[in-house]
């Protein structure tokens, strides 16, 4: 638990640093009106690795915080939590389907536990604001931790409760602790958007400094060439 308490300490920080006063992420899907065309890479052989699955508001601002994190090779966004079958970005955008924006992470438990991503998603997003995170509202952006065996479940249960316990957030924990039913992944332009378009006005004022709070406040968990 030392470690659990040394990054709670971070938990206010991020408190402190997370209101955002910038133009923000539109959810009517015709307003994302410039988007960049994803490079065309190799596919990498994903089957070695676990997966876990999170939802903290914008998947774009989710999606780069994820790849930021060692052990981590591949980050997908996508949709979860709902009930339509396929959603579309315009579906989940207008509150049609019940899914969040959510990711899906592959990592090696060798190099990053799943103990370790719990952490970095409850340490990367305010957990106490219902249906909402920074500027985006509704329940597309609502904190959700998935769990896909009960090992996972009691994980995410357990690091909640002491979080609750601190009392480091200074207000009730409404993230929801969801099996994981389906992921489904995003329209291919979602994906790498903030590093495939970094002249979008939400990229610039609301994802890159989401994501520089993160790397400041747990720097141990950065890739080595993020250092």
């Amino acid at each position: 638990m030392k470690n659990a308490r040394y990054l709670l300490s971070f938990g206010i920080l991020f408190i402190m640093a997370s209101s955002c006063q910038s133009q923000g992420k539109k959810t009517e899907p015709e307003m994302v009106t410039e988007v960049a065309t994803p490079e065309v890479t190799e596919i990498q052989d994903l089957s070695k690795y676990e997966k876990a699955y999170f939802a903290s508001g914008c998947f774009w601002c989710v999606e780069a915080i994820y790849e930021s994190v060692k052990g981590v090779a591949e980050v997908v966004s996508g949709y979860a939590g709902g009930t339509e079958i396929d959603p579309t970005y315009e579906q989940v955008s207008y509150g049609r389907t019940g899914h969040a924006e959510a990711v899906e992470v592959y990592y090696d438990p060798e190099v990053i536990s799943y103990f370790e991503l719990v952490q970095v998603f409850f340490g990367s997003h305010d957990p106490t604001t219902l249906n909402r995170q920074g500027p985006d509202r509704g329940a597309q952006y609502r904190s959700i931790a998935f769990y896909t065996n009960d090992a996972e479940k009691k994980t995410i249960r357990a690091y909640m409760d002491a979080l609750e316990e601190s009392g480091v957030y200074g207000a009730p924990i409404v993230t929801e602790i969801t099996p994981l039913t389906k992921f489904y992944p995003a329209e291919d332009y979602h994906q790498d958007y903030e590093k495939n378009n970094p002249n979008n006005p939400y990229v610039q004022n609301v994802s890159v400094p989401r994501l520089n709070r993160f790397k400041a406040n747990f720097a141990e968990f950065l890739k080595e060439d993020l250092h």
